[in-house]
């Protein structure tokens, strides 16, 4: 047989049990806003060009440009839409950015744990650094947030063997990390059952910009064709979904990127009463006051 992580069953979708989201819907929404700080001159970081010998200014300049700029003008785009949001934060940005974590404070937004800074990658650390590293962004958040974050993205999306572990050790109750159904799954874990609820590869401007190289009103029509595909899939099987939209500010707050992306998120938001438009912790909280068996 072939080497397993063990951590959840396969469970065939046409047998999933039928339940509801908030007011009957049967489709959850969030948007989960990446906010995210690098070190300069070493380290990980998309790449808007091929980087050249460090200090690779260009690159680090175009990230930053979410921080100083597309940040601010996507949470205006999120007040005028009505839209909460699940913050992935680098607890970096705590130093680097405060005000811009504090007006997504001021919003109501979620706060959820995104390591230190996206120029690491927690995979290729020990147990003990692994450990120390959660430790220390988790701290940051609970320091500044006065309480601690319940959902967990690794920087670049890396997992050691014992990341789950390490999470529900440390007070996790959800992992967005793994992008293997359209419900929360459970995980098992050596410390208890984990959350995994579906934080998209797909619909999500880093893969669609930076690696498929796809254009702006293309990025917004797919987030348009996902959330027309999911109202028909739900109203045809009954069976409940979660559709994530995964942004970066130094992608998506290009402004010829933001005017594409208001006519998707209007259209989603024109559709508030037949959806539920919530955060990522939003969707822990339903599932864990739904009947036993009702997740898998």
């Amino acid at each position: 047989m072939l080497p397993s992580h063990g951590r959840y069953r396969y469970h065939p979708w046409p047998e999933r049990p039928r339940y509801a989201w908030p007011g009957g819907a049967k489709l959850a929404v969030y948007l989960g806003v990446n906010l995210e700080h690098f070190a300069f001159g070493e380290g990980l970081g998309a790449e808007l060009a091929p980087g050249g010998p460090q200090p690779d200014v260009l690159n680090h300049a175009w990230r930053d440009y979410g921080n100083r700029v597309g940040a601010w003008r996507l949470i205006e785009l999120l007040d005028a839409l009505g839209l909460p949001a699940t913050v992935l934060l680098n607890s970096a940005m705590y130093d680097h950015a405060p005000q811009l974590v504090a007006a997504h404070r001021a919003r109501g937004d979620e706060i959820a744990g995104h390591g230190r800074t996206n120029s690491e990658r927690q995979s290729v650390l020990d147990e003990g650094p692994e450990r120390a590293l959660i430790a220390e962004s988790t701290a940051a958040i609970l320091r500044h947030e006065g309480v601690a974050p319940r959902g967990w993205l690794s920087p670049w999306i890396a997992e050691s063997r014992v990341t789950p572990e390490l999470l529900a050790e440390a007070g996790y109750r959800y992992t967005l990390n793994w992008c293997a159904d359209d419900q929360p799954i459970w995980m098992e874990t050596g410390g208890g059952r984990l959350l995994a609820i579906p934080y998209p590869q797909e619909v999500n401007d880093i893969p669609a910009v930076v690696a498929r190289k796809d254009g702006a009103e293309q990025f917004a029509a797919m987030i348009g064709a996902d959330f027309a595909e999911r109202l028909e899939q739900v109203a045809r099987d009954g069976i409940p979904q979660v559709m994530g939209i995964a942004l970066h500010p130094y992608i998506i707050g290009q402004p010829y990127r933001l005017r594409a992306l208001r006519g998707a998120l209007s259209a989603i938001a024109a559709r508030r009463d037949e959806v539920w438009i919530t955060t990522a912790g939003g969707v822990l909280d339903h599932v864990l006051g739904l009947p036993e068996g009702s997740v898998p």
